[in-house]
């Protein structure tokens, strides 16, 4: 089988803020994998080392160094073949691009969606929640407004950037009382400023706050101390995370779990620790956000699943966005495998 890479970049249509620094361009990799028989598969490895410390040079690395592991394995099913890939690098994000085009080549061979190879009865569509970009409270305003008009019945803000309580309030007050309003810190607080921000945030009716700060025991303390509830995104990777049982919710990605394979056992093991599971992009590309998609209706098989952060191919400009948000839901690809083209 052979590899092929292709780096790409995605330019946002507005910068986006967050408490890691500022968002102007997204680079990915491509992959493709094509067998003897000439059946092309499509994956895509999307680090983002603000967020989560790996580098696009770093990946592909780890991409090159599988090149002559793919090369030359004949007669391995899919979990040999990236069982060899881990053994030369055991890189998450590296890892769920291989397994992306793995996955959607096995479907376009079968002629068979993702989500219909990983359950028998995957929902037809996935709840998905707004991004709201805006730094000013008239801006947000307007955004929150208009994700409702489209039919979100739950936007997300980001936080510790300056202005909260002033956003928070502006975002209430244009989406009213009935659509859920969730928080991302991305870490930005220690606990005691993350216990003041959200008491003093809580008026407005939040639905959860994401990583109000980074680790274990700083996220147990401070769910132990609000009335809000509390997810972490970050402070999954920490090992043992996934069953702690510290958060009401986990955030999983794709790129971080490892693919999709390991996507749904993540989200097994946060579900049987007593906390539900969703799935959010970082920003990822088309290929990224369908295989997010198809894993939620999946795991939506199994019990219901929160609003997830899916929403994110319309803030990129001049993007044909394959996959979009109607009535605050996304409909999932039914043709072979992911269901979306190399953009």
């Amino acid at each position: 089988m052979k590899l092929e890479l292709e780096r790409r970049a995605l330019r946002f249509r507005h910068p986006l803020q967050t408490s890691y620094g500022e968002l102007c361009e997204r680079e990915l990799i491509v992959v493709s994998l094509t067998d003897e028989e000439g059946a092309v598969g499509y994956g895509e490895a999307a680090p983002l080392e603000p967020y989560d410390g790996v580098s696009v040079k770093r990946t592909q690395t780890a991409l090159e160094g599988y090149a002559p592991v793919i090369a030359a394995a004949r007669g391995l099913n899919g979990a040999q073949l990236i069982d060899a890939c881990r053994r030369v690098d055991d890189l998450p994000a590296a890892l769920a691009a291989i397994d992306l085009a793995l996955w959607d080549r096995g479907g376009r061979i079968g002629g068979t969606s993702v989500a219909a190879m990983l359950t028998d009865d995957p929902a037809a569509e996935v709840p998905v929640n707004a991004t709201l970009a805006s730094l000013d409270r008239a801006g947000v305003a307007d955004e929150a407004a208009a994700a409702v008009d489209a039919g979100f019945r739950c936007v997300k803000l980001k936080v510790g950037i300056g202005d909260d309580a002033g956003r928070v309030a502006a975002t209430r007050a244009a989406i009213g009382p009935k659509v859920a309003l969730r928080l991302d810190a991305n870490g930005a607080w220690d606990v005691e400023q993350a216990v003041r921000a959200i008491e003093t945030l809580a008026p407005s009716g939040l639905e959860l706050v994401e990583e109000p700060v980074h680790g274990l025991h700083g996220v147990r303390e401070v769910r132990e101390r609000v009335a809000v509830r509390v997810a972490i995104d970050e402070t999954a990777a920490e090992h043992g995370a996934l069953g702690a049982g510290v958060a009401d919710a986990v955030c999983l990605k794709i790129s971080r779990c490892g693919g999709i394979a390991a996507t749904i056992a993540a989200a097994t093991l946060v579900r049987a620790s007593g906390a539900e599971a969703y799935i959010a992009s970082t920003y990822d590309g088309p290929l990224g956000v369908a295989a997010g998609v198809h894993v939620a209706a999946a795991l939506a098989s199994r019990g219901p699943v929160p609003h997830c952060g899916l929403a994110t191919l319309a803030l990129f400009q001049g993007l044909a966005d394959p996959l979009p948000a109607r009535d605050g839901h996304i409909a999932v690809p039914t043709g072979g495998g992911l269901g979306v083209d190399p953009y």
